[in-house]
């Protein structure tokens, strides 16, 4: 299995690698990309999509941010505010 910070595989990853590097389908690594979420560039003639080995490692690290900041939030008092927290409840389970 390849990892986003080998060198060996080069600067540029192809969809595929970066579905086996984040663990899913290359169909919703490319709906990441198609969505802009992940960002990438279309290369060649046949304009397949390549994904930036450190713009995957920010991607990656980005999303364990988004995790951190979830889990502090839901352990405020205000993620029982229906009004902060998308009109839901928020309470944790003991």
């Amino acid at each position: 299995m390849t990892s986003p910070g080998d060198a060996s595989v080069g600067r540029f990853l192809t969809v595929s690698d970066t579905a086996e590097i984040l663990s899913i389908t290359v169909s919703e690594a490319t709906d990441l990309v198609r969505s802009g979420e992940l960002p990438a560039i279309r290369v060649g003639a046949s304009g397949l999509w390549r994904v930036e080995r450190t713009v995957l490692e920010a991607y990656i690290d980005a999303k364990y941010e988004e995790s951190r900041r979830l889990a502090l939030w839901l352990q405020t008092d205000f993620a029982a505010l229906p009004e902060l927290s998308g009109g839901a409840i928020i309470r944790p389970s003991d």
